[in-house]
């Protein structure tokens, strides 16, 4: 092969492979409902979607209970320190996934696949998240360096593999909550509007953390939201929000 086919291969494979990126922007998928999602009751003259007022109350009570860690010891409960937030991400675990998916499988007698567990649209799903993630890590990197990141989790330090451990639980279970038992109920009952309102949640859960970051959480969870909605699986926002919130972490501890 000479320099000049060389040169043209290349053209072609980047050529194909911004085709494929451009595709994954195209598509607009349907989540029909079932009657059991239409399904209603009435409570004080309001007629209202069970699977969504149920979703939308659990979801709530669990995060109130996650924010005040009401299982924890009085002494330890807003510690940050590594072992006392695995601790806290545990109870997170079980009240963000667990109990969403045992009322999924126990209550709504639903499968869990509607619900974002499923491989969804792979090669969307790598190429969106791929990108985003590669276009997002500077902004990250360099927020981490701001002192008030570093203030903030600089105390939750530990080695990469525990660190790595400790937020694919935390992000899971946000995931989960968020995007995948909340946003897919609504999106049966409200239509697309629910890649937003399930944004909302997500960005009161990150009060407390740094100004910078909760701000710009409206839209990293409406992106992921999107992402989620596109590909119909929470795969893809999983694996780049724990890349991100990682990367985030080791900037603010000074390891990059």
């Amino acid at each position: 092969m000479t320099g000049r086919d060389a040169v043209r291969q290349r053209r072609l494979v980047s050529r194909r492979r911004s085709t494929r990126l451009g595709s994954a922007f195209v598509g607009t998928p349907n989540y029909p409902a079932e009657p059991e999602d239409r399904a209603t009751f009435r409570l004080f003259g309001l007629e209202l979607p069970t699977r969504a007022t149920v979703a939308v109350v659990v979801m709530v009570v669990a995060l109130l209970i996650d924010f005040h860690r009401d299982f924890l010891p009085d002494e330890v409960v807003f510690r940050r320190d590594p072992a006392i937030l695995r601790i806290a991400t545990l109870q997170r675990f079980v009240l963000l996934v667990a109990v969403p998916l045992a009322v999924v499988v126990l209550l709504f007698r639903d499968d869990p696949r509607r619900y974002g567990l499923r491989l969804g649209d792979w090669r969307a799903g790598l190429s969106l998240a791929g990108a985003g993630t590669a276009i997002t890590l500077p902004i990250v990197v360099w927020a981490g360096h701001q002192p008030a990141f570093a203030a903030y989790y600089a105390p939750s330090g530990t080695n990469l593999p525990d660190l790595a451990l400790t937020n694919g639980l935390d992000v899971a279970a946000a995931e989960f909550m968020f995007r995948g038992f909340l946003m897919f109920t609504l999106l049966r009952t409200v239509g697309p509007l629910a890649v937003l309102l399930a944004a909302v949640p997500f960005t009161f859960s990150h009060f407390g953390k740094p100004e910078l970051e909760t701000l710009s959480t409206l839209v990293g969870g409406s992106i992921f939201g999107w992402l989620d909605w596109r590909t119909g699986s929470i795969l893809y926002s999983t694996v780049a929000h724990l890349v991100i919130l990682t990367a985030v972490m080791v900037a603010a501890m000074g390891w990059i």
